[in-house]
Order: C-alpha cells, then sequence, then structure tokens
C-alpha cells in the first residue's frame, strides 16, 4: 500500500523533473542553432551553393589566388608568434606570480589580468600611441607592422597562460623537485625533466587558446593597421564591406572556420588533463629567493615593458593637444567629430555601448544558466557522460568562431527576405550574447561542480524535491558565481567589435565601432578623440571586471573555467 503510494508520487515528482532538465537543455540549443549555427551555416551554404545549386567557382577562385596563402600564411604566423610569446613569457609569470611569495604580488597578479578584460580596440589604441612617430616607442620604427600586431597578441594573451598555468603550478607538490636537486641537478634541469612534464597539460591548453584568440584579434589587426595582406578576419571585412564580394567572403570565412574548429578540438582534448591535474592539494609558497632572479626579471619586465608601456602611454597621448597638455580631446566627445555633420558622439555611443552590453549580459546568463546547471551534474552513466560532452563542445564553438564571422552570417542569412532588420541594430544583443554565452558558462561549471553531491542526495533523502534542491543547495552557490559570470559577459559585450562592426545600425553605434571609425577619419581632433574614447572604455570594462573579481566565490581559484 506504501510503497504502491510512493510509486505514484515519486513518477510525479520525477516527469516535472525530466520536463524542467530537458527545457533546460533545449532551449540554450535553440538559442545556438537559431543565433549561431544558422548564421554560420549560412555562410557555408554561400561558399557552395549559387542559385539553388551546387557550385564551386568561388572556391576555385580564393583556392587558386596566390593572395589568399599569403593571407592565410601572415594569419597563421602572427597566431603561431603571439602564441610562442604569450607561452615563453608567461611560464616564468606564471611560477613568480603563483608560486613565490613578496610583497606586491597581488597587485602584480591584478596588473597581469587587466588586458584580457580589455576591448581589442583599446589594446590596438594603446600600442598605436606607445609605437606611432609621436610616441614614446616611435624611433623603433614598429608602427604598422606586423610585429607591433604580434606584440599586442602577446600583452592580449600573456595573462591566459599565466593563470592557466599558475594555477596547476600552485597544486604541484615541490618535494619531486627538491628531491632532483639533491640528487645534483641544476635548478634549471629539475625544471626541465620533473616539473615542465607536469605542467604539459595546461601549457598545451593556454598555447591551443592563445592560438584561438591570436588567429581572430580582428580588433587589434584593423586597429594597428598591419600593412600588406593582414588577416583572413580583415580580408572578409574588406571583401564584404568594400568590394561587396559576398562569395568571396564566405570561402574565406570556410577557411578560417576550419582553423579555429582544429584549435578549439586540441584545447578542449588538453583542458581534460588540466581539469584533472586541478584536483591536487594545495601547496605553500616559497619566498622570492636568489634562484628566481631570472623568472622574476622577465616577469617584472613584462608587465612594466609590455603591460603597462601601452597602456600609460594610451592615457598621456589622451591628454595632449598639439604637444601640450590639455583636457580638449575629452571636452570633443560630445562632437561627432571634425569633418563630419550627424552621427553619434563618443558619450552617445558609450551610452549605446552601455545599454546593449546590459541586454546581451542578461540574455548569455538566460541561456548560461540553465547550460551551467546541465553540465556541472556528475553522473556514472556514460550516455549522460557523452550528451554533456557534446552539448560542451556545442557551447564552446562560438568561442572558436570569429565574431566576425557570426556578424556576417546574419548578414548573409537574413540578406534574402529582411534586410532591414540585419542593418537595424537589434540583432546586436543577441550576436554580442553569442560571443559572451562559453565565458559565462566557462565561470558558472567550476562553481557548481564544487558542490559536494551528497548534498544533493542528503536533500533528496530528506524528502526535497529536485526543485526544493535546486533552489536549497544547488541556489546559494550558483548566486555567489553569477558576479563573476556577469562580469565577464557584460565586459566581452561592451568591447565586442567584430560581430556589432557588421550589425550595428549607422545611428545606433557602439563605442568600439566609433573608436574605428574615427581612426578612419583624417584630422588631430578625430584621433584625439579615438584616444580619449579609448580610455573611457578601457577605464569603464576594467571596472566592471574588479568589482566582479571580488564576488569570486571562495574556494573557486582564479584561472578555473578558462
Amino acid at each position: 500500500m506504501t510503497r504502491a503510494g510512493l510509486e505514484p508520487g515519486g513518477r510525479l515528482r520525477r516527469i516535472p523533473a525530466r520536463i524542467a532538465w530537458t527545457v533546460a537543455i533545449a532551449v540554450p540549443l535553440a538559442f545556438l542553432a537559431v543565433f549561431f549555427a544558422w548564421p554560420v551555416g549560412a555562410i557555408l551554404l554561400r561558399g557552395i551553393v549559387a542559385d539553388g545549386r551546387v557550385d564551386l567557382g568561388a572556391f576555385g577562385d580564393v583556392l587558386g589566388a596566390g593572395r589568399t596563402y599569403r593571407i592565410l600564411a601572415q594569419t597563421l604566423w602572427m597566431a603561431f608568434a603571439g602564441t610562442l610569446g604569450s607561452v615563453l613569457l608567461g611560464i616564468p609569470g606564471a611560477y613568480i606570480l603563483y608560486r613565490c611569495r613578496f610583497p606586491g604580488r597581488a597587485v602584480l597578479r591584478g596588473l597581469a589580468t587587466v588586458p584580457f578584460v580589455l576591448p581589442t580596440v583599446v589594446v590596438g589604441m594603446a600600442f598605436r600611441a606607445l609605437l606611432s612617430e609621436r610616441g614614446p616607442l616611435g624611433f623603433l620604427g614598429l608602427d604598422g607592422t606586423t610585429t607591433a600586431v604580434v606584440l599586442a597578441m602577446i600583452f592580449f594573451n600573456f595573462s591566459v597562460v599565466v593563470r592557466q598555468v599558475g594555477t596547476l603550478w600552485a597544486t604541484l607538490d615541490p618535494r619531486t623537485a627538491e628531491a632532483a636537486r639533491t640528487l645534483g641537478a641544476s635548478p634549471f634541469r629539475a625544471f626541465r625533466t620533473v616539473t615542465l612534464p607536469r605542467l604539459g597539460p595546461a601549457i598545451a591548453s593556454a598555447g591551443s587558446l592563445v592560438f584561438l584568440y591570436c588567429s581572430t584579434a580582428f580588433g587589434i589587426v584593423l586597429t594597428l593597421g598591419s600593412p600588406g595582406y593582414g588577416t583572413l578576419e580583415t580580408e572578409i571585412y574588406l571583401q564584404t564591406r568594400v568590394h561587396l564580394d559576398l562569395p568571396v567572403a564566405a570561402v574565406l570565412s570556410i577557411l578560417q572556420f576550419l582553423i579555429v574548429l582544429a584549435a578549439v578540438i586540441v584545447s578542449n582534448r588538453v583542458r581534460l588533463g588540466t581539469e584533472t591535474s586541478l584536483r591536487l592539494r594545495e601547496t605553500k609558497d616559497a619566498p622570492l629567493g636568489r634562484a628566481d632572479a631570472w623568472p622574476a626579471a622577465i616577469t617584472f619586465a613584462t608587465i612594466g615593458i609590455l603591460i603597462l608601456s601601452p597602456l600609460a602611454a594610451l592615457v598621456v597621448r589622451s591628454f595632449q593637444r598639439g604637444g601640450e597638455w590639455s583636457l580638449g580631446n575629452y571636452a570633443l566627445l560630445a562632437t561627432s567629430g571634425s569633418g563630419f555633420a550627424g552621427g553619434a558622439t563618443v558619450l552617445q555611443a558609450l551610452e549605446h555601448s552601455l545599454r546593449i552590453a546590459l541586454d546581451a549580459a542578461v540574455i548569455a546568463l538566460v541561456i548560461g544558466i540553465p547550460l551551467a546547471l546541465v553540465l556541472s551534474r556528475r553522473s556514472r552513466s556514460p550516455g549522460v557522460l557523452r550528451t554533456q560532452r557534446v552539448i560542451d563542445g556545442a557551447v564552446m564553438l562560438p568561442l572558436g568562431v570569429s565574431a566576425v564571422t557570426v556578424g556576417f552570417g546574419f548578414i548573409v542569412s537574413l540578406q534574402a527576405w529582411s534586410p532591414q532588420l540585419a542593418h537595424s541594430g537589434l540583432l546586436v544583443p543577441l550576436a554580442q550574447a553569442v560571443v559572451a554565452l562559453p565565458l559565462v558558462v566557462r565561470s558558472l561549471v567550476p562553481v557548481l561542480r564544487a558542490i559536494d553531491p551528497r548534498l544533493r542526495e542528503a536533500a533528496m533523502t530528506l524528502g526535497a524535491s529536485p526543485g526544493r534542491v535546486l533552489r536549497t543547495v544547488d541556489g546559494p552557490f550558483l548566486v555567489r558565481g553569477l558576479g563573476l559570470a556577469a562580469g565577464f559577459a557584460f565586459a566581452v559585450s561592451l568591447g565586442e567589435f567584430g560581430a556589432t562592426s557588421f550589425l550595428a545600425s549607422p545611428n545606433y553605434v557602439t563605442l568600439p565601432v566609433l573608436i574605428v571609425r574615427l581612426l578612419g577619419r583624417p584630422g588631430a581632433d578625430n584621433y584625439g578623440m579615438a584616444l580619449a574614447g579609448a580610455v573611457i572604455l578601457a577605464v569603464v570594462t576594467a571596472t566592471v571586471m574588479i568589482v566582479c573579481e571580488r564576488l569570486r566565490p571562495r574556494g573557486v581559484r582564479e584561472g578555473q573555467g578558462w
């Protein structure tokens, strides 16, 4: 009697739970299908289908042109150089900032993190201010060169290597390396033979992520104005905006998609080894000693020269007009620039950016929270684990596919039946939410995985329904993780340029788009406004991230989820 009475009740409780989990999976996947898979798929089809039939003519034209291979070679070379530089400088930085104890370490960690949250347009402006003819390092002649682009890529991605490798390094037991030293190994040999192999998964994961970011660094390349053939992304932008050759741009998008897809696959595979290693116990930091002189010198020089110098140059140049100190550039922010009538001012563009970023962050959180809950559930069922891996891969794809491809995909997919919608600006928050979604999920999943499964089991044993378990056990952890997730979503959306440059309405532009437009206009006033606008954008973005970093849940270390 009791058992029979419990079984229907149990079924009644399980059926709503199953429906809820199904909706938690179906709605986000439907969002990705409509606002990511459809636009990207439209590009793929545009490259191979013409007038309703398969036509590989565009492929033949693009793949048969020598220019294509020069662009591809430059894209891969700059991505490789940026990755190599970030890894070589990031490994010493990870050791000094995560294994050594000294006054001011927390400040240096914060400074090392700042570049990653800055909009790419700001990064490009900072290096332009540093390396231009009138800049502090203008005598080097690097302005507008691929070397400047590579340096900006290293600036942007140094913190990725430091955080990922440093987080793992902080968990390694130092006694193994100390034993090698006791047996006569030099410090370098002990590092090479003992420590480096154990850091391999984190280094490989960080390197693949950096390569991914470098190969899609559209804002940096466009802002610094690298000469010659540019990259695949800048060529897609050129073919779409200047030559209006959509089939050629579609083929180039396919090539770029294949490159980043390979990087995503490598990143996801090696990330599994990193997550396993992170379960090791924490170790105590050692005080900075003489043996640490070289890595300390490399780290301090990197932070001082590569990170602080461009930012300082950007701020200083924004307060100068005609070689004299002035607030004139900031006073012009209420205008639309010289030589042009009408259009949004910098302050209006900032307001637009804040509103759009807020909308995008809300959308990314609404979609990302159910996904994080699904992906954080631990299960022994092989079928469930495979499903989670498939969903996780689908969620991470927007991180690998260029925002330029996403924005261009919206134009291609909507051009036939609603060109007004494609250029109305209404799609900008949705495109930015797609770009921010992977970071939201990556921020929340480690927080939810930190929950002891026995807490949920105990609550269910005491008669709590699945909804109540979710509310009382997962809820408090989720709330503590929302700050960091919201910060990432807002900051990424605020500085997003690739997709927004295609979709923004002419009368409702965002600040990154307006900064690039000002750079393309002649006149000192326009350049000064671009400098001042970049400073304001950097300050707002950094402030948002600083506030949200303070909301990081205790027990979740830096670097987890990257």
